[in-house]
């Protein structure tokens, strides 16, 4: 008795394996990724260092510096994410470089 056309593979498409937290490097690759990464660890060293600064005589400069570098940092940290995750799909090209 063949039951081979009963026990044929399912219909239903698999699902695709995903990786954890939706990593990938697709759409930031070549030199570009580990640019960002500097980028990125410069900024965070930057607002680190302007944090250790206890005394200032005039904090206008230290201020927007302090403002510059810590949105440097969080951008950059946002360009990371959305470039290395499956955020990029979700939001689609278009909305990114839009961005």
């Amino acid at each position: 008795m063949d039951n081979g056309a009963v026990y044929n593979e399912t219909t239903e498409p698999q699902a695709p394996r995903r990786r954890p937290f939706g990593c990938t490097v697709r759409h930031l690759w070549g030199w570009r990724l580990p640019v960002k990464v500097v980028q990125t660890i410069f900024s965070f060293v930057a607002v680190v260092c302007e944090e250790i600064v206890e005394d200032c005589i005039t904090c206008s400069g230290l201020y927007f510096f302090e403002f510059i570098s810590c949105s440097a940092f969080l951008l950059s940290l946002l360009i990371l994410c959305v470039y290395c995750t499956d955020l990029y799909e979700l939001l689609g090209k278009d909305k990114v470089q839009k961005l």
